[in-house]
């Protein structure tokens, strides 16, 4: 395109990963035309460079808006079922489990909490699944540069040259979000001096569709059930440390690694072994002031990031897409008004600010290196699991309910 030509849509999202192929594939198949733009092409294969080696788990009220989206029935057949969800308390004076707790989903439904898949993958079969759409118009490789907005319209400079004219542009462009910044809405972020590494790993004892999350100090040691790898059981595994150490712990020897990870486990699956090459980011948390300017909505990373734990981010992301949709079909000729956005912004906000708070207090309390917190850290396990109300409820919370 050149620099004199536009193009109208109902919805422009900015940002090609996982939530802004959702929002994609969402809204495209309830009718509205699209226009998706990411300045990065995703990589669809797990083994080659750039590929995003970390996990998706979709809590069971994703699997409504991944079927509404024709997301579903791809997803479905390469997930891993999330049956129970057991916490481990670690902190004792050697990495050797002196509690463990299972909340399992059997006591909620007869669906398992959620469903794990890899980020790569997800990528592909969302791809896949825009390609059936007409009305939706992905452009890899192009990034929003600029925003101007009206009562009526908003228009989106791209990096092409080429300008788009939208009802509703939708932020799904990450925690540096550039359409955030361009709508001047401020965030508090908050900053751990920790890291994460995620990468897969083969073990000898089966998970049984067990997430496993083993408490220490540092932060949480987490290995989330994939199918098989290489005929061997797999595991997704998220391992938050402090900077430093998870630097040293990135760079280590390949033999070294797998040691530590293996004593870090408990050894509850026997010895882990690399089955994929290591990546790292830091660790933050992050909120928008609001969820909203004019024509532009925020979701995803560009309205909060969470440290990953108890597959809360994403999960919030899909919230986000849920509530925008319901509004937008509701009453489309309403689109991107200022209606609209503020009542996305009034039914999101105050649960997004308590989440937030409350993955920031368990975050936490997963870090505490003296011996006295980390007692009482299993203490405080001990008692809500121990009573069965609570342990509902906090099943409940977990998985999204009010």
């Amino acid at each position: 395109m050149t620099q004199s030509q536009s193009t109208s849509v109902d919805v422009l999202i900015s940002g090609g990963g996982i939530a802004g192929l959702t929002a994609a594939a969402a809204f495209g198949t309830a009718g509205f035309s699209v226009q998706c733009v990411d300045p990065t092409p995703p990589v669809t294969e797990r083994d080659v460079e750039g590929s995003d080696l970390r996990t998706t788990a979709f809590l069971q009220p994703a699997r409504a808006l991944l079927d509404q989206a024709g997301l579903w029935d791809r997803l479905y057949p390469h997930a891993a079922p999330l049956q129970v969800m057991r916490i481990v308390d670690a902190g004792g004076e050697e990495p050797e489990p002196r509690i463990i707790k299972n909340f399992d989903a059997s006591d909620l439904s007869d669906l398992p909490f959620g469903w794990n898949l890899p980020n790569w993958l997800l990528r592909r079969e969302m791809l896949a699944r825009l390609d059936e759409l007409p009305n939706v118009d992905l452009r890899l490789g192009t990034a929003t540069k600029t925003l101007f907005t009206r009562t009526h319209e908003a228009r989106v400079g791209l990096t092409d040259g080429s300008q788009t004219n939208a009802k509703l542009v939708i932020a799904a462009d990450g925690r540096n979000s550039p359409m955030r910044d361009a709508a001047k809405i401020k965030v508090h972020t908050t900053r751990y001096g920790q890291k994460a590494l995620a990468l897969a790993v083969t073990h000898p004892i089966p998970h049984a569709n067990v997430s496993t999350e083993i408490h220490r100090s540092g932060g949480p040691f987490t290995l989330v059930p994939l199918p098989d790898y290489n005929g061997m059981p797999s595991s997704a595994l998220v391992w938050m440390e402090r900077s430093a150490r998870a630097n040293a712990l990135f760079e280590m020897e390949k033999t070294d690694f797998e040691a530590e990870m293996t004593a870090r486990s408990c050894s509850l699956f026997g010895p882990l072994k690399l089955a994929s090459r290591r990546t790292i980011w830091p660790i933050i948390s992050q909120s928008a002031e609001t969820l909203y300017g004019e024509r532009i909505a925020l979701v995803a990373e560009a309205a909060h990031v969470v440290p990953p734990i108890g597959a809360q981010g994403l999960n919030m992301s899909l919230g986000d897409m849920r509530v925008l949709l319901d509004l937008a079909t509701e009453n489309p000729g309403q689109l991107g008004s200022e209606r609209m956005l503020q009542t996305y912004h009034r039914r999101r906000f105050a649960e997004v600010k308590l989440r937030v708070q409350g993955i920031d207090m368990l975050n936490r309390a997963s870090m505490v290196e003296t011996r006295a917190l980390r007692d009482a850290r299993a203490m405080g396990l001990n008692a809500l699991y121990s009573l069965a109300p609570v342990r509902k409820t906090l099943m409940q919370m977990g998985l999204g309910a009010k």
